[in-house]
Parts: C-alpha cells; sequence; structure tokens
C-alpha cells in the first residue's frame, strides 16, 4: 500500500483492497473544471500503481454525483481554450476507462453531462433511487458523448437523449442499461460494498486480465476477440495459482 497524493478537488479513501475516488466539489455539486480532469487522471495513475488497490470506487460527495462541466470556468474561453479545455475532460475519462482493475461508479443523485461520461468509463454503474443523467449537451450548444452512450444504449436511443437533453430517471436509466441496479437508498451502501468486497476477493490478475479480454475483444473482429482471449488465457495460466482454485471447488459456496 502506499500513499495517494493530496488533491484539491477530489479524495481518495482506502479500506483494504477497495479504493475510493470521491469527486469533492460538492459546493458546485461536483462540476468538472480543469483542475479536477487533471487530478482525475492523475488520481487514476496512482490507483493503477498501488497492487493493494483492486477495485475502485467512484462516488461524488454531497447531493449530486457530477452536474456536469463547470460552465463559469468557460465563461470568456476563446474557441482555441475551449477545445483544450475539453481534450482535458476527454483525457480524464480515458484514464478512468484505462484503469486495469475494475472501476464501478456509484450514482447517488444527478449526473449530468460529465457526469454521465465519467460514470460511463466505469465498468459498470450501481444507482440508488435518487440517481438521475441528463445529456445536456446540444442544448448548450456543443457536441459531447457521442461515443459512449450509443455503445450502451444504442443509436436510436443516444441521439434522443441527445437531441432532446431530457433527464433519465434511476429505474428507466437501468432499463436502457445506462446502470446494473438501482438499490433504495438505505440498502444502498451495503449493495456497494457488497459489490466491491466480491470484486475484491477474486483474483486480480484473472479480473484484470478479463476487464482486458472484454475491453480489446469488443473493438476487434470475432476472430480477433478469440485471440485476445487466448493470450490472456496464457497469460493467466502463468500468473495465477489456478491448480489451487480448481482444487478447492466444490469446498465453498458461490
Amino acid at each position: 500500500m502506499q500513499g495517494f497524493p493530496a488533491f484539491e478537488t477530489l479524495r481518495i479513501a482506502q479500506q483494504g483492497p477497495v479504493a475510493t475516488l470521491w469527486l469533492a466539489r460538492p459546493d458546485s455539486r461536483n462540476a468538472l473544471n480543469l483542475a479536477m480532469c487533471r487530478e482525475l487522471t492523475a488520481a487514476c495513475a496512482a490507483l493503477d500503481a498501488d497492487d493493494a488497490v483492486r477495485v475502485v470506487l467512484v462516488r461524488g460527495e454531497g447531493v449530486a454525483f457530477c452536474a456536469g462541466a463547470d460552465l463559469k470556468e468557460r465563461q470568456g474561453m476563446s474557441a482555441a481554450e475551449m477545445v483544450a479545455r475539453r481534450v482535458e475532460g476527454f483525457t480524464a475519462y480515458a484514464a478512468i476507462e484505462a484503469l486495469s482493475k475494475p472501476a464501478v461508479a456509484a450514482v447517488h443523485g444527478p449526473a449530468y453531462g460529465s457526469g454521465c461520461e465519467i460514470a460511463a468509463a466505469c465498468d459498470f454503474v450501481l444507482a440508488s433511487t435518487g440517481a438521475s443523467f441528463k445529456y445536456p449537451e446540444v442544448g448548450w450548444g456543443t457536441v459531447g458523448a457521442t461515443q459512449r452512450l450509443p455503445r450502451i444504449v444504442g443509436r436510436r436511443m443516444a441521439k434522443e437523449l441527445l437531441f432532446t437533453g431530457r433527464v433519465v430517471q434511476a429505474q428507466e436509466a437501468l432499463a436502457l442499461g445506462l446502470v446494473n441496479h438501482v438499490h433504495l437508498p438505505e440498502e444502498f451502501e451495503a449493495r456497494l460494498a457488497e459489490t466491491a468486497d466480491r470484486i475484491a476477493d477474486a483474483n486480480p490478475v484473472t479480473v484484470r486480465l478479463t476487464k482486458r479480454s472484454i475491453d480489446g475483444g469488443l473493438d476487434t473482429t470475432r476472430e480477433g476477440a478469440m485471440a485476445v482471449e487466448l493470450l490472456a488465457i496464457q497469460e493467466n495460466l502463468r500468473r495465477s495459482d489456478w491448480q489451487k482454485a480448481i482444487a478447492g471447488f466444490g469446498t465453498k459456496e458461490d
């Protein structure tokens, strides 16, 4: 285990193999500014480098998960400055997506704009019944969320959500595949801890290789995907204690 750097807009808390990456601008509803973009990139690098961390939870302090981009920061920006700022956001989302260990978004309140992108960059999402999602980019006269969203909900639904900017409540988000499970607020913490612990209990090498195989396989042909998985299987055989796991089959509950 190693110490994590101190951040201005984020907070990392670690309990055993589970690290929680908190978006920590509650007074601004965790709006994504330039500092948070850069700190998300740095935080992901630190979390990935710590072998004691097996799963990362991404959460928001206060009433919101993330209310979107910090529009106050963008006032007075030139077109060139706006592009540079958007690149920093893309870099932050990519850093979350590139984590070698599982990242789970825990959304308890509004996730709008950039908040949706942060959640989508995670491996999957758990939500409270108080969660909601909105893609306001078109309404703000800009373009965004055009790549991850269609891969989650499909082309036609992505167009509807982006063109209208309507709010999607938790149960509809579940039906659309934006979130994996929806829990009552009084159950949310327990279900989140249960999921994180279950992932953390698994062999970390096997979990990382499984994540890599899914993500890499979906980006290539069926034949290429099989090669991706076969290479992962070979690496797993070299690096994990698979024989011990098989020998223990039937001795513990699933």
